[in-house]
């Protein structure tokens, strides 16, 4: 039984998303440009390339068993499809936002008539509707910061990263629609005939995920030391210790430290009288 996975061809999420699935084994054998489809390491596993935007249609349509897009696409397309995994990359803000010298500073301020104009009709509209605002919203494909300076709108909905685009463009943020981040997506019959392929595909992606915040801290010790730096690295599920053959009372430990506790977890192994200390990435966790 194989499975088809949809990802973007092109955009800020398709690199990033080719990494993940190379980290986690499913790297591609074709990486010629202007592709279609390709091959991975996994033989029942094939990629198809298309637009970000069209992805979540086909996953719920079934031309793909699995998809990998952006949370504000799949709301956006409305799409009927089962959310397996955040992805933890691709982080964005959909905005309403306002010229800076405009009186709009929150959406009380929004009076019935005014023009939003954005490339996310659905959504927009449906924030509008549960704030009870009356506005007009027109939709472009692009360029939508633009609109309020040549008289096409009011404000905008727009996606946005970090808020400098708007800034640069004298926009002020107005209030949030929705948060976004990028998503692994399934057809809701293909995750039930084909299971356990998919769950297999979500473990790798998984792995992946969880072990970039985390690092492995391997170390010698005294076995008199051996309760001071236990307290110190508790592990994931305890510290890993084992006997250093060649140093009489040495022994090993090993543990699954968070990234931002390492430098004070190293110091800290330090003082208790450890040695030896490496920290070492780690490529994937599995639980």
């Amino acid at each position: 039984m194989k499975i088809k996975m949809a990802i973007p061809s092109k955009g800020r999420i398709s690199e990033p998303t080719i990494r993940l699935l190379e980290k986690a084994g499913i790297g591609l054998k074709d990486t010629l440009k202007r592709r279609l489809f390709s091959q991975t390491e996994h033989p029942n596993i094939e990629i198809m390339f298309t637009r970000a935007t069209d992805i979540p249609e086909f996953v719920a349509d079934g031309a793909a068993d699995l998809g990998i897009t952006g949370l504000d696409l799949i709301m956006e397309r409305g799409s009927n499809v089962k959310i397996l995994e955040d992805l933890k990359f691709g982080r964005a803000k959909l905005v309403l936002a306002a010229p800076e010298d405009s009186n709009i500073k929150d959406p009380q301020d929004i009076k019935d008539g005014l023009i939003i104009a954005t490339e996310f009709p659905r959504l927009t509209s449906q924030y509008l509707k549960e704030k009870g605002i009356n506005a007009e919203i027109i939709e472009l494909s692009g360029s939508t910061e633009i609109a309020p300076f040549i008289g096409v709108a009011d404000l905008i909905a727009d996606l946005t990263s970090t808020g400098t685009t708007l800034k640069m463009n004298h926009l002020r943020i107005v209030d949030t629609i929705l948060e976004s981040s990028v998503k692994l997506i399934a057809n809701h019959e293909s995750y039930h005939k084909k299971k356990k392929l998919i769950e297999e595909v979500r473990t790798g992606i998984k792995g992946v995920l969880d072990a970039q915040s985390k690092k492995l801290v391997m170390l010698n010790v005294n076995q008199n030391q051996l309760e001071a730096v236990k307290k110190v690295i508790p592990g994931m599920t305890g510290p890993t210790v084992s006997k250093v053959l060649s140093d009489d009372g040495i022994v090993a430990v090993h543990a699954v430290v968070d990234e931002k506790d390492v430098f004070k977890v190293v110091n800290e192994l330090k003082r208790v009288g450890a040695k030896d200390i490496l920290v070492v990435p780690i490529e994937r966790i599995i639980q």
